[in-house]
């Protein structure tokens, strides 16, 4: 088993990324769907891979190597029974789970609730990880919740939906399972997690170039990009990592402009590693007079085997010298053996020039091929003279081939073409459907963005609708009145965001079920005139044309209908549907249905959710305000609980909270239900619910990927603070003091704040943050990070001085000197301006130029022709789209998903 190692400091999520929860939800219900996670190799080659990992650990002779790898595959075919029997998931007992926890062992644990399809599968996968990752020390296992209560994994509401990482007797990290969703991922994630110091992540190329002047004479590095993590090629780079972190620098890159410097394809999906010569050597090197580090890529596809065979590679001689005939040197030996050999021959007169001509060759084979300089004046060497280059490819037989060269290209392109050969016919080996469709995926990604290359993957796949009411512009109005509760959906099936979200809004439909909610979707590719809001005999629509796809609307009967502006997200939808079924307000009418409005949850599916809530105090209920407020609490359904008081109980509560009647308390969810705000009523239901929001929003509220959205909407420019993730009580300490000291701005300068959100990230808890701040400023500066931005005069970034301690006085003055234009910024927001990935295809032009009987080739008089013969046939399709145009349909959102 692999030495567990524990390696404590630096920032979490500092190498965790930004990219893709969409792809991988994506991925995750076609695997659903498909009933099977797994996707990865063999057993086979995962055996040989674990093998060549232990004997990079080891770093012992080949024999030694050879007869450990030896008994490691009779201890995998069964040779150990007690190691066969690890392999089933463990379920812990609240008293286990907490032994090991304080025993200070790693640990990956799933906290069991209920068991649905896509946590079934999940646990799958869990099962398959554990005895992958018990080779790096990690336990792996469940905890039953309905059989065994761990105090605060198995109450709140998050919890079904995580897996924890534990580490030194804590809580080390969360996982959302829809980030380990496969095998690969949970492996990847977890090693990730705990390789966070020695992997480190570049976004720029000056990010790079200071990691390599920082790796100069020390270390060599190893760079790899993934377009995506959680991937087999991600776990292969983490994996390799966790053997060879103490001898390499290991960087790992998602994205961004260094991409452009290592001349990749920002919109290429393929994996690549490079393997950058910082560490000073001695023999045969090039001088190093660049700042840069010579970098070689790795020409195979990414795996943890190649990858492992690759780096034993770059620690082979760049030169090696023999006094030998080529026929006569032995073919290399373990761990080069299947490396081709290149000699060249050498004489005394031309020593010095043949070495560097040499050493010239070998780098630019560098992982190609093993260089060999043969010296002509060994009585050995039978050569003849007219052959200056000889080789040996990587085959069974040790035949040597001789040549003469006049260019030394001549023998790269022999190598190269040698190696596209065996690569040929590797793939053919494989199942051509499978090639096939990875080659077409490849292709349709680079025509569009990740959500659209995602959909295209599962193309194949029947989506399951039977829990969902499709309605026409026939059943419509009949299937609003008939329920409660109408959920429906708005979607074009060419649209890939309308079909990704649509898996997502099935499987709300599927938790649904049984309930009163009538969820429902409307396909307005099919169903135009329902989706333009046009009438249908002579009944109105409940709502304004859509415009934006996809869209949700929540319909009642006889009321206009209500937009969910939520995250096109499974558990937001949810959350936002079960509130909106709520009563608004709710009369309560005693004590107890106060005390339990204020404290408890009506459905046990949002417990450990602390919604914000409003009380609205009457005389009674035929209080002209009364009706202002209910409409306020109409449009506030689904993210607000509402109720209302009138007669004694109101009265009471006025006198307790030495408020007059009428009025209204709002206790958001971040404050005690003890300390609630009093507001008047106002004289309009609009005015009412501004001032509601206003008393709901967090005077520092921390941002997060879910809620940023509606505080951009405020219009006010953002003052936030970006820290780090805490490794102990001293690092928590130091946040929530800099968290205080941004409290301490708002309260000391409320009329020059007015204009300013003061915020905060925490990168622990939101990774997405990491892009963020790079993107503001170029680069990643230290932490903590104060930055100004959007500003409603302009697109200037302003950064507080990184060594100036972040106080009150010190942020207010820094804030007066940018109103003031003293301060220069550091940085300009981007465009929001989201191009095509490649140019669009003119597909009628197209057309016209392959069909000689296409319309633009036609004469007048053959048009007039065609039109004649079938003016008949086509009367019914010229009155349906001129009865369609002719209707308008406003754009109220220019910014859609796509175009109607």
């Amino acid at each position: 088993m692999l030495e567990h190692r524990i390696r404590d400091g630096g920032t979490a999520g500092s190498v965790r990324t930004f990219l893709l929860d969409r792809k991988k939800m994506l991925r995750h219900r076609k695997n659903k769907r498909r009933g099977t996670l797994e996707r990865g190799r063999g057993k086979q080659r995962e055996n040989s891979e674990r093998i060549a990992q232990k004997e990079s650990r080891a770093g012992s002779s080949a024999m030694w190597w050879l007869c450990i790898a030896v008994f490691l595959l009779w201890m995998r075919s069964g040779g150990c029974t007690e190691k066969a029997n690890t392999s089933d998931l463990i379920e812990y007992t609240a008293a286990d789970f907490y032994e090991k926890l304080h025993s200070g062992k790693m640990m990956f644990i799933y906290f069991e609730h209920q068991v649905s399809p896509t946590i079934s599968l999940f646990l799958v996968e869990l099962e398959k990880s554990a005895d992958a990752l018990q080779d790096y020390g990690v336990l792996v296992g469940k905890v039953n919740c309905n059989k065994e209560l761990v105090h605060t994994y198995c109450t709140e509401e998050r919890m079904p939906h995580t897996a924890f990482l534990f580490r030194g007797g804590k809580e080390f990290l969360g996982f959302d399972l829809d980030t380990v969703f496969d095998i690969n991922s949970i492996v990847s994630e977890v090693l990730f997690a705990i390789l966070r110091e020695e992997v480190k992540y570049v976004h720029t190329d000056s990010d790079l170039l200071a990691m390599e002047k920082a790796a100069r004479g020390k270390k060599d590095i190893v760079l790899g990009y993934v377009s995506s993590l959680g991937t087999q090629e991600h776990r292969s780079i983490m994996e390799t990592a966790y053997v060879y972190g103490t001898k390499y620098q290991f960087i790992l890159i998602t994205g961004g402009p260094v991409l452009k410097h290592l001349g990749v394809n920002e919109f290429t999906h393929s994996s690549r590693v490079w393997f950058l010569h910082c560490r000073d050597r001695s023999g045969f090197t090039t001088p190093m007079t660049s700042e840069r580090c010579p970098l070689t890529l790795m020409r195979k596809p990414l795996s943890t085997l190649s990858l492992h065979s690759f780096l034993q590679l770059m620690e082979a001689p760049l030169v090696s010298e023999v006094y030998d005939d080529p026929s006569s040197v032995q073919p290399p030996q373990f761990p080069y053996q299947q490396t081709p050999q290149v000699f060249l021959f050498s004489r005394p007169a031309t020593e010095h020039l043949d070495r560097d001509t040499a050493t010239t060759l070998a780098w630019r084979l560098r992982g190609l091929a093993l260089l060999v300089l043969v010296h002509r004046q060994s009585p050995a060497v039978k050569t003849p003279e007219e052959y200056n280059a000889a080789y040996r490819l990587n085959e069974k037989s040790s035949e040597v081939d001789y040549l003469t060269l006049h260019d030394l290209d001549e023998l790269m392109d022999l190598v190269a073409n040698q190696e596209k050969e065996e690569e040929d016919d590797e793939e053919e080996e494989e199942d051509k459907g499978v090639v096939e469709d990875e080659e077409e995926d490849s292709r349709f990604g680079k025509l569009d963005d990740e959500v659209a290359a995602s959909v295209y993957e599962i193309r194949g796949d029947m989506t399951d609708m039977d829990s969902i009411t499709q309605l026409t512009s026939d059943n419509f109005h009949t299937a609003v009145a008939q329920s409660s509760l109408t959920v429906a959906l708005f979607y074009l099936r060419w649209d890939a965001v309308s079909m990704a979200f649509l898996n997502s809004f099935i499987e709300v439909a599927e938790r649904l079920a049984g309930s009163s909610v009538q969820m429902s979707a409307v396909d307005c590719g099919e169903w135009t005139d329902l989706c333009a809001a046009q009438p249908s005999s002579s009944l109105p629509m409940p709502f304004q044309p859509i415009t934006s796809f996809p869209s949700v609307l929540l319909l009642r009967p006889k009321e206009t209908a209500q937009h969910y502006r939520g995250m096109l997200g499974i558990e937001a939808l949810h959350r936002f549907i079960m509130m909106s079924h709520q009563a608004a307000p709710v009369l309560l009418s005693t004590q107890e249905e106060v005390t339990s409005f204020l404290q408890d949850v009506a459905h046990t599916e949002l417990a450990g959710y602390k919604p914000d809530r409003v009380l609205g105090l009457f005389k009674t209920q035929a209080h002209t305000g009364v009706s202002l407020f209910t409409e306020a609490a109409k449009a506030l359904r689904g993210e607000v609980l509402t109720g209302l008081l009138t007669d004694g109980l109101a009265e009471k509560w006025a006198a307790e909270h030495t408020a007059d009647l009428p009025a209204v308390f709002v206790f958001p969810s971040w404050r005690t239900h003890t300390h609630p705000s009093s507001l008047p009523v106002s004289t309009s239901a609009d005015e009412l619910l501004s001032h509601i929001n206003t008393a709901l929003l967090h005077p520092l509220p921390e941002l997060t990927v879910e809620n940023l959205p509606s505080f951009l909407s405020l219009g006010k420019a953002l003052l936030l603070l970006f820290v780090g993730e805490e490794e102990d009580e001293i690092g928590r300490r130091q946040n929530q003091a800099l968290v205080e000291e941004m409290r301490g701005v708002v309260e000391s300068g409320p009329e020059r704040m007015e204009r300013y959100l003061a915020c905060w990230i925490h990168l622990g808890r939101t990774p997405a943050g990491m892009s963020v701040l790079g993107s503001y400023l170029g680069s990643m500066p230290p932490l903590p990070a104060l930055v100004l931005t959007h500003l409603p005069s302009g697109d200037e970034i302003y950064q507080y001085s990184a060594n100036t301690p972040i106080t009150a006085p010190s942020v207010l003055q820094w804030l007066q000197r940018v109103e003031e234009g003293t301060e220069s910024p550091a940085g300009i927001l981007g465009d929001d301006n989201w191009p095509p990935a490649v140019d669009f295809y003119d597909f009628l032009k197209i057309m016209d130029e392959q069909e000689p009987d296409s319309a633009q080739q036609q004469t007048p008089d053959d048009e007039e022709d065609v039109e004649d013969v079938n003016v008949e046939e086509h009367v019914g399709v010229k009155e349906t789209t001129n009865s369609f145009s002719t209707s308008p349909t406003p754009n109220n959102n220019p910014k859609t998903h796509t175009e109607l």
